[in-house]
């Protein structure tokens, strides 16, 4: 009995990993955009359905993890497979480069389908994995930002999708092989027992101890109602608002900085092309499946401590690193490992401060200060640019994400 357990923990990883690969869709959006341009969109067009794809994937997920208990999470899974390819697959039929058609059905019918999604492994991993929540979140949320990288690749300099095929057909690949994955992956989505727990669990007691962690599942309404919510809540703010703004900005300030240091335009593009396309990209997937493991160990709230204040300082610092090669791919890694680590661990600080059982239902809320952050981060290094004061976007966003090390300081258990 134990053995098919683990058998069916082990597909639950899998599973979860699949699906999460096929949501990293929405950060793939860049490799389209020079087309499009090409096809006479504005930039701040391509924007547009960039942003509208993040809020949708926000609200929808609000809806989907109140919708989780009684749709079941594998059905939920395979309708949110099936929206976001059928968003590309209509695209790629029907879009061309119409903007409107691009925004409704990649932007809005695409991020509904993320947002129907991009909870279920989540949830259904923490209560396969009581032990180890950090680390199943950790996989899960890496693979989100891995699957950015591949259709990022597979549409330009490795598959040359785009240049050989087109922009329609590359959609419509996209579209098929997105709801291919969820609906494999979603066939292992389904929760344990309710009375099961792994071997040996009682025993682990180094995150129960933790003066986060409650032994109450609070609802969302009883959730809002608590001083720990909002605490949470504009901590994620300002920590993925600053990351999204740093995200926005990585290939052009850097270049600047660098032109201004005496490199040449062409090495200064490729140089900070490499720190966002290497050094921020990978330390992102790996910031994701680290932090988990260290708070399995380290406990969630010390971690959020460790990784908040670690950014804030390297934000801030980034104005002086930004014109050195070196340093900037020692800021571009920081920036973009801590980045990471936001995907898994406030999923886990959730689960732990206001129970395990309702986190399907329960981030959604919390995560919808990365819709928040996503709104004013980037437009406050928009706002900067404009006047040609990036550091000053730097210095105010890492003031920022410290201001939120100190708040989740006095995250405590909530009273019942």
């Amino acid at each position: 009995m134990e053995n098919q357990k683990v058998f069916n923990r082990g597909f639950v990883v899998l599973g979860a990993i699949l699906i999460q690969l096929a949501l990293g869709a929405i950060y793939a959006w860049s490799v389209f955009t020079p087309s499009l341009k090409a096809a006479g969109w504005s930039s701040e067009n391509t924007q547009w359905v960039f942003a509208l794809g993040l809020a949708s994937f926000a609200l929808f997920m609000v809806f989907a993890g109140k919708k989780l208990n009684s749709w079941g999470p594998r059905t939920l899974s395979w309708l949110g497979g099936i929206v976001l390819g059928a968003g590309y697959l209509l695209a790629g039929i029907f879009g061309g480069t119409s903007f409107t058609a691009l925004l409704i059905l990649i932007g809005l019918i695409g991020g509904m389908g993320i947002g129907f999604a991009y909870v279920v492994p989540i949830a259904v991993g923490m209560r396969w994995f009581p032990d180890k929540k950090g680390m199943i979140t950790g996989l899960a949320v890496a693979g989100f930002g891995f699957g950015a990288m591949l259709w990022v690749k597979l549409a330009g300099s490795w598959g040359h999708l785009i240049e050989n095929l087109g922009l329609s057909a590359t959609f419509t690949i996209y579209g098929i092989a997105f709801a291919a994955m969820v609906i494999i992956g979603g066939f292992w989505m389904k929760f344990p027992p309710a009375d099961w727990k792994p071997e040996g669990f009682e025993a682990n007691t180094a995150i129960k101890d933790s003066p986060v962690v409650s032994s109450k599942d609070f609802t969302s309404n009883e959730m809002l109602g608590k001083v720990q919510f909002y605490l949470i809540f504009f901590t994620f703010v300002f920590s993925a608002g600053a990351g999204l703004m740093s995200i926005g900005l990585m290939k052009l300030y850097p270049m600047q900085a660098l032109m201004e240091s005496g490199i040449s335009e062409t090495a200064a593009s490729a140089i900070s092309g490499t720190a966002m396309a290497v050094f921020f990209s990978l330390a992102n997937g790996l910031g994701r499946i680290l932090w988990g493991l260290m708070s399995d160990k380290l406990g969630r709230r010390r971690s959020i401590i460790i990784m908040t204040a670690v950014q804030g300082i390297t934000v801030i610092l980034f104005t002086y690193m930004a014109g050195n090669e070196v340093l900037l791919y020692l800021g571009a890694t920081l920036i973009g490992f801590n980045f990471g680590g936001n995907f898994a661990l406030f999923p886990t600080i959730t689960a732990d401060t206001f129970g395990a059982k309702n986190v399907g239902q329960n981030y959604p809320f919390v995560f919808l200060a990365y819709g928040v952050g996503g709104i004013f981060g980037p437009i406050l290094g928009g706002k900067m640019g404009d006047l040609n004061n990036f550091a000053l976007a730097f210095t105010i966003s890492g003031v920022a994400v410290l201001i939120g090390t100190l708040l989740i300081v006095f995250v405590k258990k909530p009273k019942d």
